[in-house]
């Protein structure tokens, strides 16, 4: 049985310019020791699936089922929810300098959050804080935790926030573009803490981002999501190697690196939707470059395409998916210019 087992998730607001449909019947699960990464551009819903499994989307209208351990997180009183959250499923958000409370010191923010949720004194809850502030690689421990978050490097908050989220080991962490705001070098420490923490714990990790260099380091299982619905959902080799939907292989061409000498990046063409006014059909078909007649009316259904991969597209399920096309494609321009393919 899954840890996490996610079922049709919708979640929209009521604003003043119309209805926003951030998340489309999403659906999900995660075992316990499995990373899951959900990529997108920024607005395709991704923080916003994570939040409302948390209850953190006032104003919300949710629906579906998000059943943890058996128990729907979606349908729990504030009271049990907040029992949840922190001791059994712990969040690392983006920037932790907004995450910290720029007033209280960064151990007593610690310290706090274990004593809500366990009768432990408070000694015995600054030596554990102490103990997490040193494992997740906070020199001097002992005595920085008395130290308030402006006193602390980027990559020493968010760190700070790793040791806060690890504090009452939970069974599942969710991560929101954990190395968005670090350095090269602190991003590849910050991972490389992350999966050696979650291997010792044995934790769910849902890591949110827009990096697919991230997802290439710790991704199990990778959920692409666009427009507020999943377009393509299988495991990390599937996706790099064999892509099937246009979204994905546009994600992965625009990836520094992953054109050859000389090559310019192919961004994909085009902006995201208006969450408000989304097309008709696919919501991907104004940007795609394999667009058909009835992508322009019919929605495309989440379609297995291969072995544990599944893709919301019309495209025919060739063993490469778009991939093969896209490279088919490379060989007919090479040749036309009078290279070599």
């Amino acid at each position: 049985m899954p840890l996490l087992e996610v079922r049709d998730l919708t979640v929209s607001f009521h604003t003043t310019d119309g209805l926003v449909q951030a998340v489309r019947g999403v659906s999900f699960d995660i075992d316990k020791g499995h990373t899951l990464g959900i990529v997108g551009e920024s607005g395709s819903g991704k923080t916003v699936c994570t939040q409302a499994l948390l209850g953190l989307t006032p104003g919300a209208d949710v629906s579906g089922e998000a059943l943890f351990e058996g128990r729907d997180l979606l349908r729990m009183r504030r009271s049990q929810l907040r029992a949840v959250r922190g001791a059994r499923i712990a969040a690392i958000f983006q920037d932790p300098l907004s995450s910290l409370h720029p007033l209280y010191r960064v151990g007593w923010q610690i310290i706090e959050m274990i004593r809500a949720h366990q009768r432990v004194s408070r000694p015995a809850a600054r030596a554990r804080a102490i103990e997490l502030l040193s494992l997740v690689g906070i020199p001097q421990a002992a005595s920085r935790v008395d130290d308030y978050p402006h006193q602390f490097s980027g990559g020493m908050r968010q760190r700070a926030m790793i040791a806060m989220a690890l504090a009452l080991n939970p069974d599942l962490i969710i991560a929101d573009e954990p190395t968005t705001a670090l350095d090269a070098t602190v991003q590849a420490q910050v991972i490389e803490l992350m999966g050696r923490l979650q291997e010792e714990f044995d934790s769910a990790l849902i890591i949110i981002t827009h990096d697919m260099g991230v997802i290439a380091e710790m991704a199990d299982e990778v959920l692409v999501m666009y427009a507020g619905k999943a377009v393509e959902h299988t495991d990390r080799r599937t996706l790099f190697y064999s892509p099937h939907h246009p979204y994905t292989v546009g994600l992965l061409e625009s990836i520094p690196g992953s054109a050859g000498a000389g090559e310019r990046l192919r961004p994909i063409v085009g902006q995201p939707p208006s969450l408000i006014s989304i097309p008709s059909g696919c919501a991907f078909h104004p940007r795609c470059r394999y667009v058909m007649d009835r992508c322009r009316t019919e929605i495309p259904p989440l379609a297995t395409v291969g072995r544990d991969h599944r893709s919301a597209c019309f495209l025919p399920s060739l063993l490469q998916g778009v991939a093969g096309q896209v490279e088919a494609e490379r060989r007919q321009t090479a040749l036309a210019h009078g290279g070599a393919p």
